[in-house]
């Protein structure tokens, strides 16, 4: 079985939208085993957890505090061999369960996927070539990490203290124990909506200033406090 883990904080819009793209695709699919936990923080507010759901769609509230903390408590509580973490305001690509299920049944242990920007531009297309390509910024989070429960829990899950970048850190851990992974050439659609308030060269300039913080060792709640300096923020969502 698969287990598609979906971190939230006040998303309902987005969660609605998602949810009823996977029912689409599952009904394409009616032999493949999959399940949805929409794991919401214990911050949540607007109403997510109201959603209507039947079948293999479940919404559950943390207790905890950070992604990290939603993530783990989605694995531990995920019936499958697989878990795919996908974030609320993405959209997966048509052939996104087979993918994975190919992956993973190739003999990999893990697996990313390529995406594009909800939005067109000749500098979001920059990004968008570099995660087909294995590189420095490889293992974000956008790019819906997918992985083999046995995989996960012999790395010991998500960092709970890594209250932010926690997806990257996890991808160093996954390489430093020689997982094999395959990155899957099939766009996801990723919100771009940072950039509605952002330009382009802050955006990026602030993500490789949080990427050298990370890798020189600073404490996760400082990197947390410059990248919510640095960038204007429409919403909490991303706090």
């Amino acid at each position: 079985m698969l287990s598609i883990i979906i971190p939230a904080h006040n998303e309902k819009e987005n969660i609605e939208s998602l949810l009823k793209i996977l029912s689409a695709q599952l009904k394409q699919h009616p032999s493949l085993q999959v399940e949805v936990l929409v794991i919401l923080s214990a911050g949540n507010s607007d109403g997510t957890e109201l959603i209507t759901t039947t079948g293999p769609f479940k919404i559950i509230k943390c207790k905890g505090k950070g992604r990290a903390v939603q993530m783990n408590l989605g694995a531990k509580m995920a019936k499958g061999s697989i878990l795919a973490f996908l974030h609320a305001d993405s959209i997966p690509p048509n052939g996104f369960l087979n993918n994975i299920y190919d992956t993973i049944g190739d003999g990999y242990g893990a697996g990313l996927f390529s995406y594009k920007f909800d939005k067109s531009g000749p500098l979001l297309k920059i990004n968008e070539f570099f995660t087909t390509k294995d590189g420095l910024f490889t293992g974000a989070g956008d790019q819906c990490l997918f992985i083999t429960k046995a995989n996960f829990e012999t790395l010991d899950g998500f960092n709970e203290k890594q209250v932010i970048m926690e997806d990257f850190e996890f991808w160093f851990k996954l390489k430093k124990n020689k997982i094999t992974y395959k990155i899957v050439n099939n766009n996801l659609v990723v919100s771009g909506r940072k950039y509605d308030y952002n330009s382009y060269l802050r955006v990026n300039f602030t993500n490789l200033v949080l990427f050298l913080m990370f890798k020189t060792g600073f404490p996760p709640e400082k990197i947390k406090t410059t990248h919510n300096t640095m960038l204007n923020l429409p919403n909490d969502n991303y706090k």
